[in-house]
């Protein structure tokens, strides 16, 4: 996959019914107002949730569903936007979408806050707050067989200008310019620093490098989101790999050294980067450890280490 993720990421969407401002409707009257704030402005947040199917128990398992919408509220309070739903009901709304869809199979489900007024002017408050939430099949974002990444021109955006806690919409432009230059020079993904040129983040996931026995992560201060894949990372590390992660800045050329290096998010799952720059990472392979480490997350979210599930795991179907 080199310069093109839509034969990856871009399933056909099959949703009969979609979750928008208080009902569920049919998913082709999920539309906004051209003259809508957030599609002018960006005004808006959003979060992406996996759901994964399990083929010998029949159930599609929601990633860490509670956690998504803790953050999607987080980053509606940055926002002012005030939504009339707690924690508990958009879980209830997210299951029970995807058993309105009736899929059995790997989701991904985007529920987004947003400023639904029809006006002129950048403001935050006192304005409409609206929600929709979609579910639609989704295979892998980026390859998790190995990337090859350049480090980009564009300076990850900072705190001060865009709230990186937070996921602003707007702000995705910063992760397209990223994304779409290294797409052009020949690379899978692009790596992000911050504009005192430490690492940062890839265009849309956060980073791990592997070097001396330890995983080695920037610090919530590099203008990074807190990723929710990014903490079970380090939790699975500790618990079950027994590998200590350090959280610190860390300057361009560690990339080059590293023994192992993986992108990880949501969408990018856990993904082993292979090339740095033209720079081979470690043997130019994926690695061992962060081998063991993905086929650990991918039996997790399917559901299939019962200590993880009653915490992580959702299920969507009725046992």
């Amino acid at each position: 996959m080199r310069g093109n993720v839509a034969s990856h990421c871009c399933n056909m969407m099959n949703a009969k019914e979609l979750f928008m401002n208080g009902e569920f409707i049919t998913a082709d009257k999920g539309m906004i107002s051209v003259r809508t704030h957030a599609f002018a402005y960006g005004t808006g947040c959003f979060e992406g949730i996996r759901g994964y199917w399990n083929e010998e128990e029949q159930q599609v398992y929601l990633f860490r569903l509670r956690e998504h919408y803790e953050r999607l509220l987080r980053s509606c309070k940055i926002l002012h936007i005030h939504l009339p739903y707690t924690v508990e009901q958009l879980i209830d709304i997210s299951t029970e979408l995807v058993r309105r869809n009736g899929q059995r199979e790997d989701v991904y489900l985007r529920p987004v806050a947003y400023k639904g007024d029809q006006i002129i002017g950048v403001t935050l408050q006192g304005l409409h707050d609206e929600y929709i939430l979609t579910s639609e099949p989704l295979g892998n974002y980026v390859e998790i067989t190995g990337l090859r990444c350049g480090v980009s021109s564009w300076r990850r955006i900072d705190d001060n200008a865009m709230p990186a806690r937070a996921k602003i919409c707007g702000s995705y432009v910063n992760a397209a310019f990223a994304k779409s230059d290294a797409l052009q020079n020949g690379f899978d993904e692009a790596i992000m620093l911050t504009h005192e040129g430490n690492v940062s983040e890839g265009s849309a996931e956060n980073i791990f490098l592997y070097s001396d026995g330890e995983f080695i992560t920037p610090s919530p201060t590099e203008n990074i989101l807190l990723g929710i894949t990014r903490d079970t990372a380090m939790r699975l590390a500790e618990h079950e790999l027994g590998i200590p992660t350090r959280e610190r800045q860390v300057d361009r050329t560690e990339l080059y050294l590293a023994d192992e290096i993986f992108l990880c998010g949501t969408g990018a799952q856990i993904a082993p980067v292979i090339e740095i720059d033209h720079r081979p990472v470690g043997s130019g392979k994926v690695g061992p450890v962060v081998r063991k480490l993905q086929e650990l997350y991918f039996d997790i979210v399917r559901g299939k280490h019962p200590e993880y599930s009653p915490q992580w795991c959702t299920p969507v179907y009725p046992k």
